[in-house]
């Protein structure tokens, strides 16, 4: 079977560092290795987010890649894990594993300084379960501190308030915390309570970027029971 050449037309191109020809190209004796490091570039391009991985089961699903490693699937999955292991050896790619809701994930970045970055901020904890199946590291890193932001804006950071927020930060996303202290601030309704019902009105409701972003006079209205400032 022969390639027809490349179609007529916009192509989306696939970005390859130079240091890739330069360095490693002529370093990697191995089919296997090369194919999967060319997939890596081209699988994690398409991905959206400040930070970008690749899944064993994304290589897996992808039915060009398996053809192109192996004839059967059993056999691909050995080729795969081998591929792996040698990108990951030679420093091409990075590897961090981590337990997703009683299950071990193994995460593949590049080691760009993006990825070392991700790496690092795994091994720090800095990550949650997003809740979303097909992207389900969140990792959290130069965020603000909502402890910080709660002693700057809302008032002093008692025990209980301490082990709420410590609770918050496990069931919401960070960006959500911080948009829910703005908006009370904004509505001078200064108190965690305040800004733990507009978390949890979002996670009942779902959010509208636009609409909560809108301080309205009907949004006040709605918080209208925490206007009392009480914590």
């Amino acid at each position: 079977m022969s390639f027809s050449g490349f179609p007529e037309g916009k192509v989306r191109l696939v970005p390859i560092p130079g240091p890739f020809f330069q360095d490693l190209l002529p370093q990697i004796d191995h089919l296997g290795e090369l194919k999967t490091t060319l997939f890596a570039f081209w699988y994690l391009d398409r991905l959206e987010g400040q930070f970008r991985y690749i899944r064993t089961d994304d290589f897996l699903a992808d039915q060009n890649y398996l053809q192109a490693i192996a004839s059967n699937p059993k056999q691909a999955l050995i080729n795969l894990e081998d591929a792996l292991r040698r990108a990951v050896a030679r420093g091409t790619l990075l590897e961090a594993t981590l337990d997703v809701e009683g299950r071990s994930e193994r995460l593949i970045f590049l080691n760009s300084p993006r990825g070392r970055a991700a790496v690092a901020a795994i091994e720090r904890g800095e990550w949650r379960y997003s809740g979303d199946a097909q992207h389900p590291l969140e990792i959290r890193v130069d965020l603000p501190n909502i402890y910080r932001l709660y002693e700057e804006n809302i008032g002093a950071l008692t025990p209980m308030i301490a082990e709420e927020l410590k609770e918050a930060e496990s069931a919401y996303p960070a960006e959500w915390i911080e948009d829910a202290l703005r908006i009370a601030v904004e509505n001078n309704a200064r108190s965690w309570r305040y800004a733990s019902s507009i978390l949890t009105r979002w996670k009942e409701k779902g959010r509208d970027e636009r609409k909560n972003r809108r301080d309205t006079e009907k949004d006040r209205r709605r918080y209208a029971d925490w206007e009392d400032g009480s914590e």
